[in-house]
């Protein structure tokens, strides 16, 4: 049964493309916007702004849109306004930050769990890479191979908070402290965790945890938190007059400052989804725990409906996960599936979606991946049953 006390219509009526009556279960390739959010950007451009740190009103607006858009980043994940570096996306940001972290001499940690966005920036480096496995059937990614693989010279470990495939939510904390038992750093891709619950990068022992907006209802912005005093230390290159200070630093050209305000727009808009009292850190935390139940309550109605299906094959199969379904259906292509649903008004991906080790590692990426079908915070039980109609209909 589904929780009661989450307020599903009300949500989806803050979501003007909702109203297209497609069932949008690609949220785990990017989100739909509420109406505040496109507001909010709409208002910036309309209120006139300029580059920041000039002399002028337009300029100030856009010094306090990314302030705010920091102060608003950090209220999300429980980091530090001055620790919020701000780009186009995860993957540039990660590219950026891995080339200051790591080189040759040093050792790197990554896992075929992640997306790619968070292994191939690090086994670019130069440095020596140590992988860690998961195990294909499950998909759990087995925290006790880490004893072995993080040494005195692992400079980083770069892991998942959740697969972007099949939801797994490995013990991120328990990894985190076998590195910093080593001195190592943690580098935590919460871009799809993010959306599904509540975040808190202290308690996962990240040292930087990226993110990206656009899969939690917000323009298309990345971030990486991390501590102020942490980046001090770091060096990345930049244009000699571009500004020296943290987080400025990591930051390269000028920012989209209107999608900015929609990024906070957008952080407003999750912590405002259920009633709650508090700063907005606390709101937060709130409303996304009441997220987090509501789509897990409706996950378990997917996940039941998929398995009584003798043509249906899931991969993975995690203690813990996010509301994430990876499939295929007998005689019929991911792609062929996908087409089948897209006509039927349901909206899911198909392919490797960048999980690029994962899909190797369960023996499905040659032959073209599976069907990802991920729920969010907006979707509802219509949209489940549309897609196990659909899926039905194959057989």
């Amino acid at each position: 049964m589904l929780p009661s006390e989450y307020p599903i219509k009300q949500v989806r009526a803050t979501y003007p493309a909702l109203s297209d009556g497609h069932a949008y279960l690609d949220g785990a390739a990017g989100t739909q916007v509420p109406r505040s959010v496109i507001e909010a950007i709409a208002t910036a451009y309309r209120s006139g702004l300029g580059n920041v740190g000039g002399a002028f009103p337009a300029s100030h607006r856009s010094d306090a849109i990314v302030a705010a858009c920091r102060a608003a980043v950090a209220d999300l994940v429980g980091g530090k306004p001055g620790g919020v570096i701000l780009g186009p996306n995860m993957t540039t940001l990660t590219y950026r930050l891995a080339r200051a972290i790591a080189g040759p001499g040093d050792e790197v940690v990554v896992s075929r769990l992640d997306h790619d966005a968070n292994v191939r920036p690090w086994t670019q480096t130069g440095a020596t890479v140590r992988w860690a496995e998961v195990d294909p059937v499950t998909g759990e990614l087995p925290v006790e191979q880490y004893a072995d693989l993080v040494n005195e010279r692992t400079k980083v470990v770069a892991v998942t908070a959740a697969s972007n495939i099949i939801g797994t939510r490995p013990d991120v904390p328990a990894i985190a402290e076998i590195a910093h038992a080593a001195g190592a750093l943690v580098y935590v891709d919460g871009v799809h965790a993010t959306p599904h619950g509540p975040v808190d990068m202290r308690a996962l022992g990240a040292d930087f945890y990226a993110t990206s907006a656009y899969k939690w209802s917000g323009p298309h912005i990345g971030a990486v938190v991390a501590d102020p005093a942490l980046l001090e230390t770091l060096r990345p290159d930049k244009l000699a007059p571009s500004p020296d200070t943290v987080p400025e630093r990591f930051e390269t050209g000028t920012s989209p400052f209107a999608d900015l305000d929609g990024v906070t727009a957008a952080v407003d808009h999750l912590a405002a989804m259920v009633p709650g009292t508090g700063n907005r850190r606390e709101r937060l935390l709130t409303s996304m725990a009441a997220a987090e139940a509501y789509e897990q309550a409706l996950f378990a109605v997917l996940v039941e409906g998929l398995e009584t299906m003798p043509h249906v094959t899931m991969y993975g199969k995690p203690a813990r996960r996010t509301a994430t379904v990876y499939f295929t259906v007998a005689g019929h292509t991911p792609r062929q599936v996908a087409e089948h649903l897209a006509k039927l008004g349901v909206n899911v991906w198909h392919g490797h979606n960048y999980a690029w080790e994962l899909t190797g590692a369960m023996g499905i990426r040659d032959s073209g991946g599976a069907v990802r079908a991920g729920l969010v915070h907006y979707n509802d039980r219509s949209d489940v049953d549309r897609l196990l109609e659909g899926v039905a209909r194959l057989e």
